[in-house]
């Protein structure tokens, strides 16, 4: 029989998990239609006139690359539809977190991994491909996000997993001992 605490645990690794699935699908779904996304973001904010500032250039610079990129070369548009497929994959892998906590408990620790990494990737790729600091910062701030959530599910998964191997000793202690008093 499963405890108070066990039962607040599953619960909020459940929501925390399919939070982070959530955000694996939905950042994958966008990597897909990018230019009809950008044509949007460009009327929204201005930026398709010639509006100034850092945000309006940028938009603009990147909505003429994608554009042109659109025009001439589609085809590496490909690339950001594996993108999208290596999120919806990995959003797949965190189900077996949301069955099992406790032992697929690996799944966290691949996520902080994860997580972490996307700070000196960006970082790193972003510098080579004229990505400017405050955009890398932005790009860094979905690993710091994406860290908590599965931080804190792997904490409570480790503790589930400790109350579980303790209900199942406690169990098996009572059968003993009603083994034990049968026999008299």
């Amino acid at each position: 029989m499963e405890t108070d605490r066990q039962i607040v645990l599953r619960r909020r690794i459940k929501v925390l998990t399919s939070l982070f699935i959530v955000g694996l699908i939905l950042a994958g779904a966008t990597a897909i239609p990018l230019k009809w996304e950008l044509d949007v973001l460009a009327s929204l904010t201005g930026a398709d006139a010639n509006s100034t500032g850092l945000l309006a250039e940028w938009i603009r610079h990147v909505h003429t690359a994608l554009n042109q990129t659109a025009a001439q070369y589609p085809f590496l548009f490909y690339g950001t539809d594996w993108l999208a497929f290596g999120h919806f994959v990995i959003a797949i892998a965190f189900i077996g977190a949301l069955r099992d906590p406790v032992r697929n408990c690996w799944l966290f620790t691949f996520g902080m991994i994860s997580c972490v990494l996307i700070v000196p990737y960006a970082f790193i790729f972003g510098g080579l491909r004229g990505i400017p600091i405050w955009w890398r910062l932005v790009d860094c701030s979905f690993g710091v996000f994406g860290f908590v959530p599965v931080w804190l599910c792997k904490r409570w998964a480790e503790e589930l997993g400790g109350l579980n191997q303790r209900n199942e000793w406690q169990g098996s202690n009572d059968d003993e001992e009603k083994r034990e008093a049968a026999r008299f």
